[in-house]
C-alpha cells in the first residue's frame, strides 16, 4: 500500500506547497524594450536591470495577487524599424498584459500607433513629450503613458531658476534628434512665459565631436547664459569644448544628463554646470519631510548594496524610471486585473503614487502626472552632484 500511495501523497504535499505562492500561479507577461546594444546603451542596460529588480521585489513579496511578473525582454539597439518588430512580438505572438520602454524618444513615436491599434498599455521610459501628446501630426496616445518628466516640465523648472538668477537672455545650442528636437520645442514656446529672451538658437548632431562653432555662434549673440538639450556624450563635449574657449559663461544642460559619466567624460570642465534633475541625484539633501525621501532611500540601498549595480552603472537621473512604471502599472494591476482597457483605465487613475522620480496624479490629459515640484537643479561641486544654490 505505501508503494502505491507514496508518490501520490508526495505529489499532494508538492502541489499543496506551492499552492498559496506567486510561482503556482501563471505568470503575468510584461514586455519590456529597451536600447541594449546601440549608441544609448549606456541608459537602456541599466534601464533592464532596474527593471528586473522592481519586478523580482514585486514576486518576492507576492506578485501581483499571487501572480508572479515575468518580463519578456527585447532590444531595440535604439533602431525605430526594430522597435516596431519587437512591439508588434509583443502584443500579437508574447500577448503581453503590458510594455515598458523604450528608452528613446524616436523609437517611442515608432511603435505609438502600433501600440494604439494593439491596445496594450505602455509605459514609456523616454525623455521627451510627443509620446504622451495628441493631434493630427502625433496621433493618439490614449494606450501610452511615460514615466520620466515631461520635456516641458524640466524647461520650466530650469527657467524658473533662470528667471531667479536674472538670467534672462540665453542662446539655446540643442541636438538635431527627436529629444533635442522635442527640447528646442518647449525651450522656444515657453521663454515668453518666464521672460526669457532667447538671442541664438544653434544645432548639432547627437554624435558629433566638436560644437566649438556653434559655442562661437553662441557666445557672439551675447548670452548671459548657454543652454544645452542632449543627453549621452554630447552634453559633456559641449562643456569641453566651452573651457577649451575659454568661454565664462553659465552652462545649463537637460534634464537627461544628471549622471556620473557626464562629470566623468567632461572632466574639470563640468565644474560649475547646472541642470534639472531628479530628486535621487541629491537623496542625501531632502529634508526628512519629502515623502520621496524614504522610497528613494530604498531604491538606493537594494540598487547598490542588494544587487551591486552601481559597481557597472553609478546612480544617475534615469535610473529610477523603469522602477516607477512597473510600480506604478502592478499597482494598476492589482486593482483592475490584466483586461486592457481596464488596466489602461485603472493607471490612467493613479494618483498621489510615491516613486523614486517624483509623486505622480495621472490624469486622462497627462499621461505622465508629474509637475516642477519633481525636480530640483543639480550642480557639479566638487567632481560631485550636488543641489545648486
Amino acid at each position: 500500500m505505501k508503494r502505491i500511495y507514496y508518490p501520490t501523497i508526495i505529489a499532494a504535499v508538492f502541489m499543496l506547497s506551492l499552492s498559496g505562492s506567486a510561482a503556482a500561479q501563471e505568470a503575468i507577461k510584461i514586455g519590456a524594450f529597451f536600447d541594449l546594444s546601440g549608441p544609448a546603451a549606456f541608459i537602456g542596460t541599466p534601464t533592464k536591470l532596474v527593471a528586473e529588480m522592481a519586478v523580482d521585489k514585486i514576486n518576492k513579496e507576492g506578485g501581483v495577487n499571487g501572480q508572479p511578473i515575468e518580463l519578456v525582454i527585447g532590444d531595440t539597439e535604439g533602431d525605430p524599424a526594430k522597435a516596431v518588430n519587437i512591439a508588434k512580438k509583443f502584443i500579437y505572438k508574447d500577448k503581453v498584459a503590458a510594455i515598458i520602454g523604450p528608452t528613446r524618444t524616436g523609437t517611442g513615436m515608432a511603435v505609438k500607433k502600433i501600440i494604439q491599434d494593439g491596445q496594450v498599455p505602455v509605459f514609456m521610459t523616454v525623455g521627451g513629450d510627443p509620446v504622451i501628446m495628441g493631434g493630427p501630426k502625433l496621433g493618439p496616445f490614449e494606450w501610452v503613458f511615460k514615466s520620466p518628466q515631461r520635456s516641458s516640465v524640466a524647461v520650466k523648472r530650469l527657467y524658473m531658476y533662470l528667471k531667479d538668477k536674472g538670467l534672462t537672455k540665453i542662446a539655446l545650442l540643442t541636438a538635431s534628434d527627436g529629444f533635442g528636437k522635442d527640447g528646442a520645442d518647449w525651450l522656444t514656446k515657453l521663454a515668453p512665459e518666464f521672460g526669457i529672451d532667447i538671442v541664438a538658437q544653434e544645432a548639432f548632431g547627437p554624435t558629433d565631436t566638436d560644437m566649438t562653432a556653434q559655442l562661437t555662434n553662441a557666445k557672439n549673440a551675447g548670452p548671459q547664459a548657454l543652454v544645452v538639450w542632449t543627453i549621452g556624450p554630447a552634453g559633456s563635449i559641449v562643456s569641453k569644448n566651452k573651457a577649451q574657449l575659454g568661454i565664462e559663461l553659465p552652462l545649463f544642460q537637460c534634464h537627461g544628463l544628471p549622471d556620473p559619466k557626464y562629470i566623468e567624460l567632461a572632466g574639470k570642465a563640468a565644474e560649475g554646470d547646472r541642470m534639472p534633475s531628479t530628486k535621487l541625484m541629491v537623496a542625501g539633501a531632502l529634508p526628512d519631510a519629502d515623502p520621496q525621501k524614504q522610497v528613494i532611500k530604498e531604491f538606493v540601498t537594494l540598487y547598490t548594496d542588494g544587487y551591486g549595480f552601481d559597481k557597472q552603472f553609478p546612480i544617475n537621473t534615469h535610473s529610477g524610471y523603469a522602477w516607477d512604471a512597473i510600480m506604478i502599472v502592478a499597482d494598476a494591476m492589482k486593482k483592475a486585473g490584466t483586461e486592457p482597457a481596464a488596466l489602461r483605465a485603472a493607471i490612467e487613475q493613479t494618483t498621489g503614487h510615491v516613486g523614486v522620480s517624483g509623486v505622480y496624479t495621472i490624469t486622462p490629459e497627462d499621461h505622465n502626472g508629474l509637475d516642477v515640484d519633481s525636480m530640483v537643479i543639480v550642480q557639479v561641486k566638487d567632481g560631485k552632484f550636488v543641489m545648486a544654490q
